[in-house]
């Protein structure tokens, strides 16, 4: 047993090593390809795939990092090289980037000023495809035609009374966005319920099940007409043009903006709602639909893939990889650091008190809260942020663990390690180390496997895993695509647990067993 002890430990001083290294490589590889981003809605998911073909089709190797977040996300992420472009529209370039308040009735800005108030910030917007996808509130039909209303001013004309009653569900980024809800309110008086917060893609599902009764929409989406709803007219003109183009940085390569030309002008708004409808009604994949839109323009839709077709696509492997890499690299930096933590923690009571306070707050922190911290802190999005954030909440189970284990190795042995004239080392490695091992393998495999579960998180900041799956089956409401992440990440929980509980029996002599443990038993 002691033997392997050391052997261990080299191993795991080597994979933090290796894990350092992969870090450090990490924006070398990623510069290669042109990045392309999205936000976490359908047709962004749509047009970040159609702009990653046109480039593959133009010669040019470029990668889709689909659903990376909200505006201003991918606004930090294009700013700081992290992606190269992605889809946006012309009035939040002016409004949320550029921070632009157009006086009422004004005309929309040529794409010439847009990029010349876009240039101090490195970035140009080009290539306008074809077609304006405005923000816009919907109510059902039936509520429309009762209350009589066709404008938002027929709605704020309501009586207070009636006004109250409607329920407004809208999108996060829609209640704090400049032109969204904040000033749409001010600029019409709008008095209803306060407005519940509401993920875009469930939106739809909640109104037609009656759980809200006003939502924001994209005049672009499928499911408007799916649903029969009501579109109030902006009778105000509150909203601006939404003219979809691709928000690039400013140095992005010629042979890139050639390959992307051909995109330009070439999608009105039918052909947007198709390829919507084609993804969110018939359950197409992104890139499928992307793809006989390039080749053909929209067609008609195959049968949509089975629930076992989507677990076992082509991305699995990838993105079981790229899962992996974030649970064994965050949980080998929490055993580097919260074994001495746990170990300075049980001889040292009253620092110790301070360490577990320390470590059980950071578990505590919203993980969409942290990440957004550490993004902020970084100035970066993607994997690195994702794996500290990991790397954070797995400090508990094996702080505590440890702590636990090295107190409940009876005190007559640690006597008798002294009277035998060892070393505080090495009777901590020959004595108290093997008696502690079980709890602490225990708390590992608690990190480990909250960490399986945590990690679909990432996915919201563009670090991939299984997490990507649940994402964009969120923002298109579709639940086998959900499935399809999520079963997977409960298979790999379980697969993890019966490694780590065939490492314990190979690490820890039958005599301290004891009973069998499971992760989490301190």
């Amino acid at each position: 047993m002691p033997a392997v002890l050391p052997a261990v430990l080299r191993a795991a001083c080597f994979a933090l090593v290796g894990l350092a290294l992969a870090l450090r490589a990490l924006p070398a590889a990623a510069a290669e390809p042109i990045q392309v981003g999205s936000k976490r809605f359908t047709e962004s998911y749509v047009l970040g795939e159609l702009a990653r073909l046109a480039l593959q089709q133009g010669g040019v190797a470029a990668v889709h990092r689909q659903g990376l977040g909200n505006t201003a996300i991918l606004e930090q992420a294009l700013r700081s090289g992290q992606i190269d472009l992605y889809p946006e529209y012309t009035g939040t370039i002016v409004r949320e980037l550029l921070k632009r308040q157009p006086a009422p009735g004004a005309p929309p800005p040529t794409l010439a000023e847009l990029n010349t108030w876009l240039a101090p910030l490195g970035l140009k917007a080009a290539v306008p495809l074809g077609f304006n996808n405005s923000y816009a509130l919907a109510l059902r039909e039936a509520d429309a035609q009762r209350l009589g209303v066709a404008t938002l001013s027929a709605v704020a004309a309501l009586p207070a009374a009636t006004a109250a009653r409607l329920r407004p569900g809208l999108s996060h980024e829609f209640l704090v966005r400049a032109d969204g809800w904040p000033g749409l309110q001010q600029r019409y008086g709008l008095q209803p319920a306060a407005p519940r917060a509401l993920d875009h893609g469930l939106a739809y599902q909640a109104l037609a099940q009656g759980q809200v009764d006003l939502i924001d929409v994209y005049s672009t989406d499928a499911q408007i007409g799916r649903l029969g709803l009501r579109v109030l007219r902006d009778d105000l003109g509150f909203f601006p043009r939404y003219d979809a183009v691709l928000l690039m940085r400013a140095n992005l390569p010629a042979a890139a903006l050639a390959a992307l030309a051909p995109l330009q002008g070439h999608i009105d708004e039918a052909a947007m709602i198709a390829m919507n409808a084609a993804v969110e009604i018939d359950g197409r994949p992104f890139a499928e639909v992307a793809g006989a839109f390039l080749r053909t323009g929209p067609a008609a839709a195959p049968a949509a893939p089975g629930l076992l077709a989507l677990i076992f696509a082509p991305d699995l492997g990838r993105l079981l990889g790229q899962h992996l890499a974030l649970v064994a690299g965050s949980v080998l930096m929490a055993v580097g650091l919260g074994v001495p933590l746990g170990v300075l923690a049980q001889r040292r009571a009253r620092l110790g008190a301070w360490v577990m306070a320390a470590v059980g707050l950071l578990q505590t922190l919203p993980s969409l809260a942290l990440l957004a911290f550490l993004i902020a802190w970084l100035g970066r999005i993607g994997f690195l942020p994702a794996l500290l954030a990991l790397f954070l909440y797995a400090l508990l189970p094996i702080v505590r663990n440890t702590v636990a284990g090295l107190a409940s190795v009876p005190a007559g042995q640690r006597d008798a390690a002294r009277a035998l004239g060892l070393r505080p080392w090495a009777a901590w490695r020959c004595v108290e180390l093997p008696q502690a091992l079980p709890t602490l393998l225990a708390g590992i495999g608690t990190a480990a496997v909250i960490n399986v579960g945590t990690a679909t998180v990432a996915a919201f900041v563009g670090a991939g895993g299984l997490g990507d799956r649940i994402v964009a089956g969120l923002a298109v409401n579709d639940t086998q695509r959900m499935l399809a992440g999520a079963i997977p990440a409960a298979l790999l929980a379980l697969a993890v647990q019966a490694a780590l509980a065939g490492l314990q029996r190979w690490l820890v002599p039958a005599p301290l067993r004891g009973a069998p443990q499971r992760p989490g038993a301190a």
